[in-house]
């Protein structure tokens, strides 16, 4: 069985937002890969994924609702194949903390850009703007890793 964790900041936005598409793309593609989502920040632990976060993944048919923000550990660097930060800070804070089996999620589509925070944004756009780019990502990957 593979893994793979994305990481952001808060883990309320665009991680758990690729967490969810990883598990639609999985299971589109029949694959049995394990998928989780944390943050390098412990601001939300506990949270479920912010309102637009949860809005915009149902718009696409994905479920996130049930997921709760959590705080990276160093158990997740030793037992996920994959860790995919969503952005430079983030990858950054995670080979600070001894990751190896690390990448970026932009590397997957976007040339290395950062997966932006959609609350720089104003408004939903910036969340249907994000959701878009970790799609396509995402997809990416999994065609071009062995998942």
């Amino acid at each position: 069985m593979h893994s793979i964790l994305f990481v952001c900041l808060g883990n309320i936005c665009r991680s758990p937002l690729a967490h969810g598409v990883a598990l639609k793309v999985a299971s589109q593609k029949s694959q049995n890969i394990v998928v989780d989502s944390a943050g390098t920040s412990s601001f939300h632990v506990g949270e479920p994924p912010c309102e637009n976060s949860i809005k915009v993944a149902k718009m696409h048919g994905i479920e996130i609702s049930s997921q709760h923000s959590r705080v990276v550990t160093q158990e997740d660097l030793k037992s996920f194949e994959l860790i995919v930060a969503l952005d430079e800070s983030n990858y950054q804070d995670l080979v600070a903390m001894g990751a190896q089996n690390i990448c970026k999620l932009g590397d997957f589509g976007y040339d290395g850009a950062d997966v932006p925070d959609p609350y720089f944004y104003s408004g939903f756009e910036g969340f249907h703007e994000v959701y878009k780019m970790i799609e396509i990502c995402v997809n990416n990957l999994f065609s071009v890793k062995s998942l």
